[in-house]
């Protein structure tokens, strides 16, 4: 009877152990460790974005300028000589 009750036990328990997977919090923590990892990249891109739109706005300033530099250089030679 005592090795009965043992072995019963002993399979009880280990099915018990056997039940008891952590299978969702590991998919848990797996899904917010994605989770982190898609933040990162999004904040990535959006600083590569930042970045892209810095520089059109600087060609687009240096394109001014060379615009009114090549205008004024222009200018004169339009102009009719005083002489």
């Amino acid at each position: 009877m005592r090795k009965t009750l043992a072995i019963a036990l002993m399979l009880t328990a280990s099915l018990g152990l056997a039940a008891c997977d952590k299978k969702s919090e590991d998919k848990a923590q797996d899904a917010n460790q994605h989770a982190e990892q898609a933040q990162q990249k999004m904040n990535e891109a959006q600083d590569k974005v930042n970045d892209a739109a810095k520089e059109n706005a600087e060609a687009a300033k240096d394109q001014a300028e060379s615009n009114d530099a090549a205008a004024k250089e222009a200018a004169p030679a339009d102009a009719p000589a005083k002489n």
